[in-house]
């Protein structure tokens, strides 16, 4: 089940609004059964803990990022990771399948602000 999950530039300390939008095999938009998410450096270290968040499933669901969870730390490479997992449903030559599980990720850049800190 593709997922299609888009972020604009993400400022240190500020504001941020990623989304996710799934869709079947045939490209048609689907609501997940559950869904959770992660925020993480690339190393899988978890940011504010944001870690097994869940979220109100939708065919396309705005995560909002805002504050410590747009932080910079020392010796930091400015990129962070967006991890969903969730389970859908589907059907296959007129066969059902429920909960089906899947995971996808983001992985966006930090604008590390001169004067924030």
């Amino acid at each position: 089940m593709p997922t299609v999950i888009t972020a604009t530039k993400l400022n240190e300390k500020g504001s941020g609004f990623p989304a996710a939008s799934f869709t079947d095999r045939n490209g048609d938009a689907v609501t997940p059964n559950t869904l959770t998410w992660f925020l993480s450096k690339t190393d899988g270290t978890i940011i504010n803990s944001r870690e097994n968040v869940v979220a109100t499933p939708a065919a396309t669901v705005v995560f909002v990022l805002a504050g410590d969870d747009l932080q910079v730390f020392a010796g930091d490479n400015y990129q962070r990771v967006l991890t969903v997992n969730y389970t859908y449903d589907t059907i296959i030559n007129g066969v059902t399948y429920t909960d089906l599980p899947e995971n996808d990720e983001l992985h966006f850049s930090i604008e590390n602000l001169v004067n924030v800190s």
